[in-house]
């Protein structure tokens, strides 16, 4: 058998081998970054869903038990969706003097700065139905 230079080489070099598996692990390293931080998002998005249902309940058990709050502030810390948080009321007057602002901030229980979620509603006698 004799070696012919002009037959067609079959197959990949072992440079080619090497950049496509270096091409494929940063392909891989981005996908999973990616994956990451979309873990981190829904993480971020599902404490603030939950600190705005414990806003709308805090201010739903506010205007039942007090249909016109007296104004000023108010807080209070509450075990909700299988965590603590710490919230506060505030209760201010409007144009129309029967009815309240009642604004409620949550905030997570080890930072007491800045609030996850704020809502803010209405309460008075002119509300009642």
């Amino acid at each position: 058998m004799r070696f012919n230079a002009s037959r067609r080489r079959l197959g990949f070099t072992l440079l080619e081998v090497l950049i496509a598996l270096l091409v494929l692990a940063l392909a891989l390293l981005a996908l999973s970054r990616t994956a990451a931080n979309q873990v981190d998002a829904f993480g971020a998005l599902r404490e603030r869903t939950v600190a705005g249902w414990l806003a709308a309940d805090v201010l739903a058990q506010t205007r039942l038990a007090t249909p016109f709050p007296a104004t000023g502030t108010s807080d209070g810390r509450r075990r909700f969706g299988g965590r603590d948080w710490r919230y506060d009321i505030v209760v201010q007057g409007t144009p129309v003097a029967s009815i309240r602002r009642i604004d409620v901030h949550v905030y997570a229980a080890d930072d007491p700065k800045s609030p996850i979620a704020t809502l803010t509603g209405f309460g008075g006698q002119d509300l009642m139905p």
